[in-house]
């Protein structure tokens, strides 16, 4: 039996796991991920019972019903680093013995939707617009720490990316992982679908130029002219790689779905990007409470 040291998984005075401040029974086995902290509050007011509500740092959480389906709603913050810590220790929670400190026998699979926003990299994919992702495609480099695999076909679409990104180590090694499917066929009408690109950074790695030059000038440029028989890059942000890639590693179903505030092609930012949020909002607790 191998028990997990105490620096290992960190588990404070009230029993809860240490960054999100939840005990086991506090979290549903849906969760809603958002990296703004004030958009928890946005989908709970939805809720018809809220019965959990935990706060540390920029982690706030509310767990409650809508309808029989219990939901959790997460903040995570911005970028892959924080959902490093967001994503084990949604695992640890249904996948842990506190009291043991021993991995469960029999492994428990949440559901984990993030509802963000993100840059259009296709002219046909306007602002205001949601998106389904596909796939995650990270340039962020987190989950080449973890142990991983990627199939025939994904090695295929890397393979293919780097040559025409012309990325390379100097950058990161790129990795992709697929959404589940059993949560993507639930959002098809309404959504536009594509590949998900995760940068790990707002700026540079996004192609925005203020005062700094860029390492890759033309990166932008080669993301929105990707195309692999028919999977195509439709949008970018900073979360969603990680969350399929350690999602599929830790054996749950995840899926990103994101307002489009901006498109980097037609160089158009949205008018009310609250407006755009709170219709994805809507359009996903219509389906969750769906199925």
């Amino acid at each position: 039996m191998n028990i997990i040291p105490e620096s290992e998984l960190i588990i404070n005075s009230r029993g809860a796991i240490y960054h999100l401040d939840l005990r086991p029974e506090e979290l549903a086995p849906t969760v809603i991920t958002v990296g703004d902290p004030d958009r928890v509050a946005a989908i709970s007011k939805y809720f018809d019972e809220i019965e959990v509500k935990r706060q540390h740092r920029e982690f706030i959480s509310h767990t409650g019903r809508l309808g029989n389906k219990r939901i959790t709603v997460v903040s995570t913050g911005i970028g892959p680093d924080n959902i490093d810590i967001v994503l084990n220790e949604l695992d640890a929670l249904v996948n842990i013995d506190f009291t043991s400190r021993t991995i469960k026998p029999e492994l428990a699979s949440l559901q984990i939707l993030r509802v963000g926003t993100s840059g259009s990299l296709k002219a046909d994919i306007p602002v205001d617009a949601c998106v389904a992702g596909t796939h995650g495609l990270g340039i962020d480099n987190l989950l080449n720490y973890y142990r991983h695999e990627n199939n025939d076909e994904e090695k295929l679409i890397i393979k293919e990316f780097v040559t025409h990104t012309q990325l390379d180590s100097q950058f990161a090694q790129p990795y992709i992982t697929q959404a589940s499917a059993s949560l993507l066929k639930h959002f098809v009408t309404g959504f536009h679908q594509g590949i998900t690109v995760t940068c790990p950074g707002f700026y540079g790695p996004q192609g925005r130029v203020l005062r700094l030059g860029l390492t890759n000038p033309e990166l932008i440029n080669r993301l929105t002219e990707f195309q692999y028989g028919p999977f195509r890059i439709s949008n970018f942000e900073m979360e969603t790689s990680a969350i399929y890639g350690l999602g599929k590693l830790l054996g749950h179903h995840c899926l990103s779905l994101n307002a489009i505030v901006a498109n980097r092609v037609t160089k158009q930012f949205t008018k009310d990007g609250a407006a755009a949020v709170e219709n994805l909002i809507k359009k996903v607790l219509e389906q969750l409470s769906a199925f």
